[in-house]
């Protein structure tokens, strides 16, 4: 059976849909942008700034659901410029341990709120 996992340490989603969705020992992150919980602002003075806020909002999504960063299995990374996949992997390389997450990145014209960075991952926790 799936269970919703919500927490305040991130920002509550935007749509008819959940931060996060369990199903026995996977979960399922929607897709996180640059927003601060506690004051529903974007973090996008840099383009640093937001993708460590994502990081930051998919870390407390992580211990919510009883996991953390490095359970995680496969992250999405959508960008609005491929120029900065550098940035991503120094930035990536910095808050995830080996062995890394697989993952895409894959170029779009726009992003929700005009932010330029957004991910979305697949935990694995033990139930």
């Amino acid at each position: 059976m799936k269970k919703q996992i919500f927490t305040n340490k991130a920002p509550a989603a935007i749509g008819p849909y959940s931060q996060a969705i369990q199903w026995g020992d996977v979960v399922f992150i929607s897709g996180q942008i640059p927003l601060i919980a506690s004051s529903g602002e974007l973090n996008n003075e840099t383009f640093y700034d937001q993708a460590s806020q994502v990081i930051d909002n998919l870390e407390a999504i992580c211990i919510e659901a009883g996991g953390r960063l490095d359970n995680i299995l496969k992250l999405t990374i959508f960008l609005t410029d491929l120029k900065k996949f550098d940035e991503v992997n120094e930035i990536m390389s910095k808050r995830f341990s080996k062995p890394f997450p697989a993952r895409a990145t894959i170029e779009v014209s726009k992003l929700p709120k005009g932010v330029d960075i957004e991910i979305d991952a697949i935990l694995s926790i033990e139930v």
